[in-house]
C-alpha cells in the first residue's frame, strides 16, 4: 500500500479504531486497497494527498485502511464493486454508504453528505447488506440438470466474434475453461488461445488479470499469484486433452514468472504490478496460504503431465512451507507467520478458501508425488485440514461459511460463498477418492472417512442447488462438482510407486478429474486397477490401462 503518500492518519483494522469512533461519536471511513491496484494508488496521490480533504477526514472521521489481500473476509463484506472501495461505517461496522474510486471533488461531496447523515441519524444510518442478513442458501437436489444447465450456458454466453464468454470485459475464467474442456472443447481451447495471445506479458512473463475490452484488448496489467496459478492449471489441462504444445508453453512460461518474480525464498508472493512512476514494479512478497496452495496444485498438474523437474522442485518447496509454517493442527493461517506485521491484530486464520486450496494441494501431492516425497504424508495434512473445515465452517444446512463466525463489524455476519463451495467440494471429492483407495474400508479408526468427505461435499453443493437454474457461466465450476456427485469419478489405483510407467500413464488419461493413487496398499505391484463406480478393470501395461479407461468410459 502507499499510505505514506497520503496525509490521512490511517489506522489498521482492529478493535481500537472502532472503539475510538464510538468514544468520539464519529463514523468510520474504511478504505479497501491493494498493493497491485493502480486506481488505489491514484486515489492516494490525487485525493487523499490533498491537505484539506485529509484534514476533513482526520477531524471528522476515524480512517481505517485495509489491504484486501491480507484481510479477505473484510474485502468480501465491504467491497463496493472493485478497488479502491471507499466505505463509511458506524462504530459497529454497519454500512452507511460507499463508493469506488473518488476524485477530490467527489470525496468532498460524500464527506459532507455522510457528516449530515451522521448528525441527523447517528448509528441508525447504518445497515447490514442483504447478502449478510443471515438467510439460508437455496437448498435443493443435486442431479444431472445442474451440469446440463451450465453446459448450456457455455453456448448461451459464448462470444462468437472474439471468443470467451460475455460481451464486455473479458476475464479468463479458468474454472469455466476446465468445465468446457470436458463438454465443449473447441470453445475451451479457443478461449485459452485468446488468453495466450492477449493476457501474457511477453516482456516480464505471467498473465495479466483481465482485459477491459470485449476483444481481449486493453489488459489490466496487474499480475496476481492466484490468477497465474489457476491459469497454469487450466493451460496444463488444455494440453492434457489436446496434446498441443502451444497450450503447454503458457503454463511453463507462467511458472518461470512465478519463480523469477514472486518467489521469496520459501513461498510465492501475492502479486506484482506496474510501477506508479516508471521505477521498480510494485511487489507484494507476502506469502498467502490459499495462493501458494493453488500454485502448488497447478505446478503438480504440470508435473503430472510432463515430468517437469522445475515445477516439481517449487511445488515441493511450497508444500513444505505450507505444512511447516501455515498449518497447525488442521488450522490454516492466511499469512505466513514471518509476514505478519507488528501492528496487525488477530491475523486471519481458518478461512474457507485457504482450507479448500490446501486440501486440494495435498490431495494432489499424494496422487502425483506419492506418500513419501515430503516430510509428512500429504494425505495426513489434507485430512487434518479438511476435518477442521468440516468441523468449524460447515453449517447444519451443509453450506460452508467463509471463516470463523466472529470478528469486528460485519465479520460476525454469515457469508456462504458459492465459489468457496466449489473449491471445497472439489477438494473433498479428491480427498474422498484417495482415502477410499488408501484406507481399508473395513478398518477401524480412519478407515471410514471417505464417505464423510463425500457427504460433506454433497451437502455443500446441495445447499445451493435450489438456484441452479439462475447460475451463469461464471460459476460453471459448480456444474463440475455437481457432475462428480452424480457420476462416479474415474479412479486409478496403482500398486507401483510414484513415477512408474503405470502411474505416469494413469496421470495422463484425458480426464483432469480422474483420481490416480500410486503405492495403493491393496493393489499388487505391477498392476493398476481402473475403477468407475462398481465397475473395474486391471491393467499391467500403459496400453492395457488406456484400454481399461476406454472400456469404463461413460462417453
Amino acid at each position: 500500500m502507499t499510505a505514506g503518500r497520503t496525509h490521512v492518519e490511517w489506522r489498521g483494522w482492529g478493535a481500537a479504531p472502532f472503539e475510538e469512533a464510538r468514544s468520539a461519536d464519529r463514523p468510520v471511513l474504511l478504505s479497501l486497497t491493494a498493493t497491485w491496484c493502480d486506481s488505489c494508488h491514484e486515489m492516494d496521490g490525487e485525493t487523499y494527498a490533498e491537505p484539506r480533504i485529509a484534514a476533513n477526514i482526520n477531524d471528522g472521521f476515524v480512517p481505517v485502511r485495509v489491504d484486501v489481500d491480507r484481510r479477505p473476509r473484510v474485502r468480501e463484506r465491504y467491497n463496493m464493486g472493485g478497488f479502491p472501495s471507499t466505505v463509511f461505517c458506524t462504530p459497529d461496522g454497519d454500512v452507511i454508504t460507499g463508493a469506488g474510486y473518488l476524485g477530490p471533488d467527489g470525496l468532498r461531496q460524500v464527506l459532507d453528505s455522510v457528516r449530515e447523515v451522521w448528525t441527523d441519524r447517528g448509528t441508525d444510518a447504518g445497515r447490514v447488506p442483504r447478502a449478510l442478513a443471515g438467510d439460508p442458501t437455496p437448498g435443493g437436489t443435486v442431479d444431472e440438470r445442474i451440469e446440463s444447465h451450465l453446459a448450456g450456458q457455455l453456448d448461451e454466453q459464448w462470444d462468437d466474434r472474439f471468443g470467451g464468454w460475455g460481451d464486455d470485459a473479458k476475464f479468463p475464467l479458468p474454472r469455466t475453461v476446465e468445465f468446457a474442456l470436458k463438454r465443449d472443447r473447441p470453445k475451451a481451447t479457443q478461449t485459452l488461445r485468446a488468453i495466450a495471445e492477449s493476457l501474457i506479458d511477453h516482456d516480464a512473463g505471467g498473465f495479466y488479470r483481465y482485459a477491459a475490452a470485449r476483444d481481449w484488448s486493453e489488459p489490466e496489467k496487474e499480475k496476481l499469484l492466484t490468477d497465474n496459478a489457476a491459469l497454469i492449471r487450466a493451460f496444463a489441462n488444455g494440453y492434457l486433452y489436446t496434446g498441443d504444445e502451444s497450450l503447454l508453453d503458457p503454463a511453463t512460461g507462467a511458472r518461470e514468472f512465478l519463480v523469477e518474480r514472486l518467489w521469496n525464498g520459501t513461498a510465492f508472493g501475492g502479486s506484482v504490478a506496474p510501477p506508479d512512476d516508471g521505477s521498480e514494479p510494485r511487489r507484494d512478497h507476502t506469502g498467502y496460504a490459499g495462493g501458494n496452495a493453488l500454485a502448488a496444485e497447478a505446478l503438480l498438474t504440470v508435473v503430472a503431465y510432463t515430468d517437469d523437474e522445475a515445477s516439481r522442485e517449487y511445488a515441493e518447496g511450497v508444500l513444505r512451507t505450507l505444512e511447516g509454517s501455515f498449518v497447525d493442527d488442521g488450522v490454516v493461517s492466511h499469512i505466513a507467520p514471518g509476514d505478519v506485521r507488528a501492528d496487525e491484530q488477530d491475523p486471519p486464520a481458518g478461512l474457507l478458501e485457504d482450507h479448500a486450496r490446501v486440501v486440494a494441494a495435498f490431495a494432489t501431492a499424494r496422487q502425483v508425488l506419492g506418500p513419501d516425497a515430503l516430510p509428512v504424508d500429504p494425505l495426513a495434512v489434507a485430512r487434518s485440514v479438511a476435518d477442521e473445515a468440516i468441523e468449524t465452517l460447515q453449517e447444519p444446512t451443509g453450506a460452508f461459511r467463509d471463516g470463523p463466525p466472529r470478528g469486528l463489524g460485519l465479520l460476525s455476519k454469515p457469508l456462504r460463498p458459492l465459489d468457496g463451495t466449489v473449491e471445497v467440494a472439489d477438494a473433498l471429492l479428491d480427498l474422498a477418492a484417495v482415502t477410499d483407495v488408501v484406507d481399508d474400508p473395513n478398518a477401524d479408526g480412519d478407515g471410514h472417512r471417505s464417505d464423510d468427505y463425500t457427504d460433506a461435499a454433497h451437502d455443500a453443493v446441495a445447499a445451493f442447488a435450489g438456484a441452479w437454474d439462475r447460475f451463469g457461466v461464471q460459476v460453471a465450476g459448480y456444474g463440475s462438482v455437481a457432475s462428480r456427485l452424480t457420476r462416479p469419478d474415474l479412479v486409478v489405483a496403482v500398486g507401483d510407486d510414484a513415477g512408474s510407467d503405470l502411474h505416469r500413464a494413469g496421470l495422463r488419461v484425458a480426464d483432469h478429474e480422474a483420481v490416480v493413487v500410486p503405492a495403493a496398499p491393496d493393489t499388487p505391484a505391477g498392476v493398476a486397477t481402473v475403477r468407475r463406480g462398481t465397475d473395474s478393470r486391471n491393467a499391467t501395461t500403459p496400453e492395457e490401462l488406456l484400454d481399461a479407461v476406454a472400456a469404463l468410459s461413460d462417453g
